[in-house]
């Protein structure tokens, strides 16, 4: 790694700890038409800087909304980077493969955002649905990613049950015994997950990362 990728890296890590999207933007923008490795950047800068924060957030020092600032400032660096990505074929190593959503009658998104960025950070391939996801979305965008995980978020007590009904569905769809599924949101309860049968549950974004690479390793 060279002294310029390496200043590069830390101003990333700083501008994310520091809440600022604009600036990680910019910063971004400089390495890409220098030449930095965008995957190089995102694990070793944005990645970084998430993580801290999120770090922090566990540990009672840091509020809510500055996860979620954060989360929005390493999207903004992951933008510019991915076209880069995509046109030179590169890839980072993959943790594991998610496709994540807040299930069907549900439009609350904000710790399903927090789940996901925090998964992409740690390294894992998020495919995000959304709000409001139908199961049958869940269960096309699995088959179509090879997902080892579905994880699907509830806010709303009364839309709980989509989550049973998404599990029926992917076990209808054959595909049961090929991923594992994990529910959370703020209408979740532990038992709740045990009683629909889903093989994880958590209730912030920090042990989520935690238990999905058990998931996978499982």
């Amino acid at each position: 790694m060279t002294s310029k990728n390496s200043n590069i890296f830390e101003r990333l890590r700083i501008a994310v700890l520091e809440l600022d999207a604009d600036r990680v933007k910019t910063i971004a923008q400089e390495a890409v038409q220098i030449g930095v490795d965008p995957v190089e950047a995102i694990d070793e800068g944005l990645s970084k800087g998430v993580r801290t924060i999120g770090d922090k957030f566990a540990a009672g020092e840091a509020f809510l909304t500055e996860l979620v600032m954060a989360g929005e400032a390493m999207k903004a660096g992951v933008e510019v980077f991915r076209p880069v990505i995509l046109e030179r074929r590169l890839q980072r190593k993959s943790v594991g493969i998610v496709v994540i959503g807040t299930v069907r009658g549900d439009i609350h998104d904000i710790g399903k955002n927090i789940v996901a960025v925090m998964l992409e950070a740690a390294g894992f391939e998020v495919n995000d649905l959304g709000v409001d996801v139908a199961p049958e979305s869940f269960v096309d965008k699995t088959k179509e990613t090879k997902a080892q995980i579905v994880a699907m978020s509830a806010l709303l007590t009364v839309t709980t049950p989509e989550q049973k009904n998404t599990i029926d569905t992917i076990t209808k769809a054959g595909i049961r015994k090929a991923v594992k599924v994990a529910v959370g949101g703020a209408a979740v309860t532990p038992e709740w997950a045990r009683e629909i049968g889903a093989e994880g549950y958590s209730d912030n974004a920090v042990d989520a990362v935690e238990l999905f690479r058990k998931l996978v390793a499982s």
